[in-house]
């Protein structure tokens, strides 16, 4: 092996052996295990939740693997509407070539097809570089012609059954892109605002409890007055449940508006009267459906007052109740200038009452980056109620659990308040939704224009128009599970990796997708005797991967860490750079440049894919959210350096040399020490609690039981253990420490490769023809099997007498530290206060505790026998004495201790001095008494420790 680890050398190479053999597909045998990769999107990059997520479905399908299991890592990307239109548009837009609308629905998606196959593969290319597992073979895109079959049936399916239907409704609208999103695509802002207090007159003569012929309205949103249909007051509320029943005379459109008595008036906020919008408000909206008011829809979809407004009344139909004129002096107007002339114009005519500064959350589209308009819009949506109740009692009843357990009650908190689901979206990339209208508007639902045909019996004279919207990129990764497994067409993936075995995910997507794959999978794929069928057993929720200072990550902080550069490593330069090149402030360019360079003074030193990895599992507590930490990062690089020096100590001392590969680990060839039978016992303990800790989803856990094996049991204390042996042992103690650090070392390879697959392949391949696996040894680590936990090679003696070995070396050590004596400088020692098992382990490892604490002799103290001037520890009840005489210079160590003892003479009085000023206890924080407090301890005892060695000295 080389001198130095370097993962550069090894990483990528291997991977590419690993995929070109094959070793990722379903072994065919044993019982099945699968998991779904929550499919990225297309246009995506690798950023550290993915990194997260994807170490832990990879040690999950590693150690599955290992386990005997017939493993399917299920992989696929998502075709993300939005986002790869956006990007595509783009594109064009920077070539000069013609626009979207220019080239025609056809181009365009030509264009994006030939996109995707130029630059959409990248986010693959980088899932290989972390090392995952998954069968490339059977790669899925919600594109491809097998899914969107898939999703054609769904939707015909769901439509016939009806459970999809076309209704009018308000939405989340982007004026910018021009289509509706969902709640996900929408990122509240918190931003400084006012509130508009207006005066709106009474109708026929009314006047409120204290006299005015006025009720004062308030409203952030002053554009959407057009629109207004009711003011609501509480029906409590005495001053003004006399007018629930009469009128208003709203303002500029002659329109008279009920006041209505509903709860959602609070008499406690603002003036207890509220403008009532339902074609402008989700909270108006639902005012509205209770109180069956008209719906004013004021605004086009690009955020501009329309000429004439359009009128429905509760269910969405066309009305004729109220006037579509509009006030031409709005006309056109953009919303926040009508918002400035509509303030402008009541303020004019005597009705606007104050302006208020006022704290808000603004709504903005995520991918338009403008703030999102509740639009009256015509789409397509989807009943869930009788799916969702399906959905709740399978994880009710257990079918499905969730991990960690709280997150249950996310998910039936989410269950209780579900609407029905919006899946159309006004954009060009995604599957068409599979309708067609007529000339008359009818609507016919089928897989394809000839089927709708041949259904309804319409010949060629009857002209027909595909609906020109998409379906929500959440309605096919709906079907995730089983549509990348072949259904409809080919079931034989179904029978074997469905239900698949856990979903990985985070906890922000639960409702969006989690929900909607439960409810999806469990109304159309059901099992042999027509149970519906679970989409996945376990649902294991991560947390979000934020900065070291608990910040969540994004481009705009300027703290996101690309894991490809922790694996890699970055110059400083190109990582200022990247993270502040595309920013159009400069104010916030230089804050962002200057932390990074505070950050990363020399940039990223490379850590390779393994370090990253053993970090990430490192934090994979149960908690929510996770903060990243480059100091652990940098403590597991050094322990895989640690891990590679130490197996090529191993290799040096067994590679040429009889390991007794061929003898069976009881031959009478072989005389283990009491170190090689500790540290197989201390093996088999660690495999029992990786293993629980990993079927547990407790990667933290099972990553602190790896690491303390490897670094402190086998490498600080193993690898010491057997020095003694290799160089002094007998033929037959030889050959047994090397069986057992060749045996040792493989078996641990194995425990740790599911999350440190490079560097495990990569020694395991050197050390495992050096065991008794010999030519028998699967081709890879990853096809050989997971460490069993077994009992009977537990030595309970051997790890008692062990510890007991180790405490003993370590008070050696201590007291060496404590006197500063060379670690190289032979000691005598005496024992007092011994007990027969003492005696009996003295007795048994002489030898080794001789080399390895470096003593010149060993003496035990007889009963009564008075002890030299010692320095001394204990183990268990027996006394350590290590006799100062010939050790030291009397006179110079009295002089050190004499100079020790009056600056801690000093420290003490100026403490003391300070907590005996009752002016500075009585001004002084708690925590600043406290701090003092403890230096005062501190120092007492430090003192009499001091003065103790003083006099030991002096009677030497």
């Amino acid at each position: 092996m080389d001198k130095t680890y370097n993962p550069s050398d090894i990483e990528q190479t291997l991977y590419q052996e690993w995929e070109n053999k094959g070793y990722f597909k379903p072994s065919g045998e044993g019982d099945s295990y699968s998991i779904v990769i929550p499919p990225p999107n297309v246009t995506g990059s690798l950023h550290m939740g993915h990194a997260f997520q994807h170490t832990i479905m990879d040690a999950l399908t590693r150690y599955k693997r290992m386990d005997g299991f017939n493993t399917l890592w299920q992989v696929g990307t998502d075709h993300a509407g939005i986002a790869t239109q956006m990007v595509v548009e783009r594109k064009l837009a920077a070539e000069n070539k013609p626009t979207r609308t220019e080239m025609g629905r056809e181009s365009f998606i030509d264009k994006v097809w030939e996109w995707k196959g130029e630059s959409g593969g990248n986010i693959t290319k980088q899932m290989r570089r972390l090392g995952n597992s998954v069968d490339w073979e059977r790669e899925r895109f919600t594109m491809d012609p097998g899914l969107s079959k898939a999703v054609e049936k769904v939707f015909v399916d769901l439509y016939n059954d009806d459970l999809i239907y076309r209704g009018k409704r308000l939405v989340n609208w982007d004026p910018k892109l021009q289509t509706a999103i969902s709640d996900l695509e929408v990122e509240n802002k918190d931003k400084k605002g006012h509130m508009w207090h207006f005066r709106y007159p009474l109708a026929d003569g009314q006047k409120t409890a204290d006299g005015k012929d006025y009720v004062v309205v308030a409203t952030t949103r002053p554009e959407t007055l057009l629109g207004d249909t009711a003011v609501a007051v509480n029906p409590e509320d005495p001053r003004y449940k006399d007018l629930i029943g009469k009128f208003i005379e709203l303002p500029f459109v002659a329109r008279r508006i009920p006041i209505v008595g509903d709860e959602h008036a609070d008499m406690e906020k603002g003036t207890g009267c509220v403008k009532i919008t339902p074609a402008h408000d989700f909270n108006d909206y639902e005012v509205g459906k209770r109180n069956q008011l008209p719906m004013i829809n004021v605004l086009d979809f690009t955020g501009h007052i329309r000429k004439e407004a359009n009128v429905y009344n509760t269910n969405g139909e066309e009305s004729d109740e109220y006037s579509t004129e509009l006030p031409e002096q709005f006309h056109g107007l953009e919303r926040f200038a009508a918002r400035k002339a509509i303030v402008a114009a009541m303020d004019e005519i005597g009705l606007l009452e104050e302006i208020k500064e006022h704290d808000l959350t603004v709504p903005y589209g995520d991918r338009g980056g403008v703030v999102i308009e509740p639009m009256l819009t015509d789409q397509w949506y989807v009943r869930v109620e009788s799916m969702a109740k399906v959905a709740t009692e399978a994880v009710q009843n257990g079918d499905i659990e969730f991990v960690p357990k709280q997150y249950e009650n996310m998910y039936f908190a989410w269950m209780r308040e579900l609407q029905d689901w919006c899946i159309s979206r006004q954009l060009w990339w995604g599957h068409r939704i599979p309708a067609w209208y007529d000339n008359d508007g009818k609507v016919y639902v089928g897989a394809s224009e000839a089927e709708v045909r041949k259904a309804n019996n319409l010949g060629d004279d009857v002209a027909l128009r595909q609906d020109d919207d998409v379906l929500d990129t959440w309605f096919s990764s709906a079907l995730w599970t089983f549509s990348t497994m072949g259904w409809p067409d080919n079931i034989e993936d179904l029978k074997t990796f469905h239900p698949t075995d856990v979903l990985v995910t985070g906890f922000d997507i639960i409702f969006f997708w989690v929900a909607r794959m439960i409810m999806m999978t469990m109304h159309f794929i059901k099992d042999e005797d027509g149970k519906p069928q679970v989409p996945f057993k376990t649902v294991y929720v991560t947390g979000l991967i934020r900065d070291e200072n608990g910040d969540k990550m994004s481009k705009s902080k300027g703290n996101v860490i690309d894991p490809l550069d922790i694996i890699d490593g970055i110059e400083l330069e190109t990582l200022v750079e990247k993270r502040t090149g595309n920013m159009m402030q400069p104010q916030l360019a230089a804050k962002i440049e200057k932390s990074t360079r505070k950050q990363f003074p020399e940039g990223m030193t490379s850590s390779g894919t393994d370090a990253l990895r053993f970090t990430l599992s490192a934090l994979a507590s149960t908690g929510r959210d996770i903060s990243w930490d480059m100091k652990r990062l940098e403590g597991y690089r050094n322990f895989c350096n640690k891990l590679w020096n130490a197996s090529r100590y191993v290799l040096m001392n067994t590679e040429e040399h009889d390991c007794g590969k061929d003898l069976p680990a009881n031959s009478p060839e072989l005389e283990y020490s009491l170190a090689d039978r500790w540290i197989q016992s201390q093996l088999q303990k660690t495999v029992e609690t990786v293993r629980g800790h990993l079927d547990a989803y407790r990667f933290d856990l099972a990553s602190s039981a790896m690491y303390e094996f490897t670094w402190n049991q086998f490498c600080d204390w193993y690898l010491e253990l057997t020095k003694p042996v290799i160089f002094k042992g007998t033929e037959a103690q030889q050959k047994a420490t090397r069986k057992t650090l060749v045996d040792v070392l493989e078996a641990l390879l194995r425990l740790m490769h599911p999350i440190m697959p490079f560097i495990t392949e990569t020694i395991w391949q050197r050390v495992v023809p050096l065991t008794s696996l010999g030519e028998s040894k699967a081709d890879s680590i990853m096809l050989s099997p997971f460490p069993q936990y077994n009992e009977s090679a537990v030595d309970e003696k051997a790890l008692a007498d062990v510890e007991w070995l180790k405490q003993f070396i370590l008070v050696i050590r201590n007291i060496r530290g404590e006197m500063d004596l060379s670690p190289n400088k032979p000691i005598s020692v005496i024992l007092r206060n011994t007990s027969e098992q003492d005696l009996s382990r003295l007795e048994e490892n002489k030898a080794f505790l001789i080399a390895l604490a470096k003593l010149e002799d060993i003496s035990v103290l007889a009963d009564g026998e008075k002890a030299p001037a010692s320095a001394s520890g204990v183990v268990g009840s027996m006394d350590v004495l290590i006799p100062m005489a010939g050790l030291i210079d009397k006179e110079a160590e009295m002089a050190r201790l004499n100079k020790a003892i009056d600056k801690n003479k000093g420290e003490l009085k100026r403490v003391t001095g300070k907590l005996s000023n009752q002016k500075f206890v009585d001004n002084a924080p708690q925590e600043v008494l406290e701090k003092e407090q403890a230096k005062l301890a501190e120092y007492q005892q430090s003192l009499e420790k001091l003065e103790q060695q003083l006099v030991e000295i002096e009677n030497i």
